[in-house]
């Protein structure tokens, strides 16, 4: 028997005609199945697998975290994105932060932008779905109430994060109860949660007769502008937080504009530079013209190469991505197949550009800026990482009107206190700003954080083909782009694909607080390490070998779809909780 006994995975790719969901927890692509199964469509079931995810993964994933999303419209022949972003209350400062905090963004209240999760999966259902929040919520408000198997993965986060959310006592009642950490198997309940709930659907059911989108808006509006929005406000309020009811009223996601890119016969979709989701656009636009086939799987040759394009990229991302409300981002400038031809060129065969590469010149088409920039001089850390924020996860779906929906829901438990009561963390994405002068992510008043979480949308000769999205802070865009061209390049199926050993760069500056920093450091999977890893070490690489496996590689879910028989693919990534259903 060959060592991959199923067609090149140790997972089956699950195949179907009907509906396919992916996504980072097995109950929450159940509970998205069940919905396509009894008619509703792929955002009716993105909807539902992303709020159980809320439940399940609530050491990653929060109600009132962000929940960026991207969708395809088939009746429209439509691509559109819902923003799910939270921003600065307006009452925060980058002075205040530069005055009281030497230039960081302590944990904590402080570090809280206003919840956009709610606002948008609902958003989401009213825009683009067809069924009500309480057919969709039920099996999420039904996991938070009667509790679930505690499972391995969510039970090791807690304790790492133990001593973080220990010092408050409304998240240590929940996620601690009785000074103990639940093992995996416990029925792990969250009734605070699962109340809040109740609460925006009892809103929702009062306005039923008002119609489908009033009674959605009503239940939104319960959470924005009614007792739950003063609940959080004044308690984050009475935390020394900056966030007020007026910052919560006032709130709403939007559809944004999206970014596209040709590869060969493939079209990348991602959201805007108020996330990192462009990287993926720019490397893609960078290799265009590159023979990666040629080069071999995971060659020397070829991780050297993307891991360069990565470098660069990541270098116009420190240096110009952030919310264009704000700020002027060069992005089709960034896109254009001048300006990454001048950056290509940058790419040494057989030597890796030492650290973070200068950014480049994208109004001028130059491969490098004429003037540095010196607005962050990064911290430079050890050989490895001391710590990495676990948080976020993710879900794909597609039915069979062949509608697309794929969004990176996250914000951790453990980096502010749980609103008692409530049994909600409000989101610390303020921790993916910097307290920096002229840095493009500067915080400011109702500015939005750049944000690492960035579904993506891969069309094939001009039809929807691929969702995909991973967790993984900055080894997002890596991972999505492995798996990526591991389907379109090398031909491999999906679970194939996300199961094949990946590599990441650390050589920039990180996107969490405080902005850790690695140069030259390249890290892959054991495996892979094992064959490649001291030929990319003459390169000038600083090669450090990940365990087999390993959740920091990320968590990659996709689903392929095949127009011409009808066929829907997916994948999960083994690496973590995630799994894939279909029919």
């Amino acid at each position: 028997m060959s060592e991959f006994p199923i067609a090149g995975s140790y997972r089956p790719t699950v195949m179907g005609t009907h509906g396919m969901v992916s996504s980072g927890h097995y109950l929450a692509s159940l509970a998205g199945e069940r919905i396509l199964a009894r008619g509703g469509n792929a955002v009716d079931a993105g909807v539902a697998a992303g709020l159980c995810l809320c439940v399940l993964q609530t050491d990653m994933v929060n109600l009132a975290g962000v929940a960026p999303m991207i969708l395809y419209l088939a009746d429209e022949d439509r691509v559109t994105t819902v923003s799910g972003l939270g921003r600065w209350p307006k009452a925060a400062s980058l002075e205040h932060f530069l005055k009281h905090h030497d230039g960081r963004i302590p944990m904590g209240v402080q570090r809280c932008v206003t919840p956009a999760g709610l606002d948008a999966w609902v958003k989401a259902l009213n825009e683009f779905g067809t069924m009500t929040l309480a057919e969709v919520m039920e099996d999420a408000a039904q996991l938070a109430e009667s509790g679930f198997p505690m499972h391995p993965f969510m039970a090791a986060n807690l304790r790492d994060g133990a001593a973080t959310f220990g010092q408050w006592a409304s998240s240590t009642a929940i996620f601690a109860p009785g000074g103990r950490v639940p093992e995996p198997g416990d029925i792990f309940v969250q009734a605070d949660l699962g109340r809040t709930m109740r609460r925006v659907l009892a809103a929702e059911a009062a306005a039923r007769f008002q119609g489908r989108s009033a009674a959605l808006q009503a239940a939104r509006d319960a959470f924005y502008k009614g007792d739950i929005a003063r609940e959080i406000s004044d308690f984050y309020q009475s935390q020394g937080g900056f966030l007020s009811y007026e910052d919560l009223a006032a709130y709403e996601s939007q559809l944004e504009a999206l970014v596209r890119v040709q590869f060969g016969e493939y079209e990348i979709y991602t959201c805007g530079p108020w996330c990192q989701g462009p990287v993926l656009a720019q490397v893609l636009a960078l290799l265009a013209n590159d023979d990666l086939k040629a080069l071999g799987h995971n060659s020397p040759a070829y991780v050297h190469l993307v891991t360069e394009a990565l470098k660069l990229v990541f270098a116009d991302r420190e240096r110009y991505y952030g919310d264009p409300e704000f700020v002027d981002v060069p992005m089709e400038a960034m896109l254009s197949a001048h300006y990454a031809e001048a950056r290509r060129e940058l790419i040494q065969p057989d030597k890796a550009i030492p650290g973070m590469p200068a950014a480049g010149d994208p109004w001028n088409g130059n491969g490098t800026a004429a003037e540095p920039w010196r607005g962050l001089q990064p911290a430079v850390h050890g050989a490895t990482p001391t710590a990495q924020t676990l948080d976020t996860t993710y879900v794909c779906t597609v039915d069979r009107h062949g509608n697309v929906f794929s969004a990176t829901p996250s914000d951790t438990c453990m980096n502010a206190p749980v609103t008692p009561g409530l049994g909600l963390t409000i989101s610390t994405r303020g921790s993916q700003n910097w307290a920096v002068e002229g840095h493009a992510s500067a915080i400011a008043p109702w500015k939005r954080p750049r944000l690492t979480p960035n579904p993506a949308l891969i069309f094939k000769n001009g039809k929807p083909f691929m969702p995909l999205g991973s967790p993984g802070g900055d080894v997002q865009c890596q991972s999505m782009l492995q798996v990526f061209l591991n389907v379109a390049v090398f031909g491999m199926s999906p679970q194939a694909a996300i199961e094949a050993p990946r590599f990441g760069t650390y050589s920039h500056p990180g996107s969490f607080e405080p902005h850790e920093y690695f140069p030259d450091e390249l890290r892959m999977e054991a495996r892979l390490a094992a064959e490649v890893g001291d030929s990319l070490a003459d390169k000038g690489h600083k090669v450090v070998s990940w365990p087999d496996w390993t959740w920091k590689a990320g968590g990659v879910c996709a689903i392929t779809i095949d127009h011409e028989s009808g066929v829907m693919a997916a994948g999960a990534d083994p690496r973590r909780m995630s799994y894939a259903i279909g029919w």
